[in-house]
């Protein structure tokens, strides 16, 4: 397969480039030469261009993704921390992240601070975890949405739909 016309434009990357973070975030343990037939170069070109994007910062890291139901944890929640005046995010932050449940901290817009993905055993442990993140200093409520199923989940992003003019 070869690289497919494009109206895609951005001032560091180019088509190939995206092809090659696109296929990486579907399978980031594809040898140079998968890749290279993938976007139609030689290995060792894919192994520059790679690695060029690493260096550049477009690959942060490269990780496995594992069944956390088979490992028991089969509870994800999403948490909206509302804080006070008087809190000190920096500290907050290093709290939250203490926190070994949270897998997500996002700093958002509207009546919350923050809304944390979080995943645990049970909703005992739920409401360990709550009653451990209300300790927090500067935390003033949450409110917990239990996530009932997920019909999707998307692997990486769409860059080449999502980058286009």
């Amino acid at each position: 397969m070869t690289v497919r016309a494009s109206i895609f434009e951005h001032p560091e990357l180019d088509a190939l480039d995206v092809r090659l973070l696109e296929a990486l975030q579907q399978n980031a343990r594809s040898t140079f030469a998968e890749l290279a037939a993938l976007v139609g170069l030689k290995p060792p070109a894919v192994h520059d261009r790679v690695k060029r994007l690493e260096q550049r910062g477009y690959v942060q890291g490269y990780a496995a993704r594992v069944d956390t139901r088979r490992l028991g944890l089969g509870l994800v929640a999403f948490v909206s921390a509302y804080t006070t005046a008087e809190v000190s995010y920096d500290a907050f932050h290093r709290a939250v992240a203490a926190l070994p449940e949270v897998c997500e901290a996002h700093s958002v817009a509207g009546e919350e601070s923050f809304v944390l993905k979080v995943i645990t055993r049970s909703t005992g442990h739920l409401d360990d975890f709550l009653s451990r993140l209300k300790a927090v200093p500067g935390i003033a409520r949450t409110k917990t949405t239990i996530v009932l199923s997920t019909p999707f989940e998307r692997i990486g992003i769409a860059l080449d739909r999502l980058l286009r003019p």
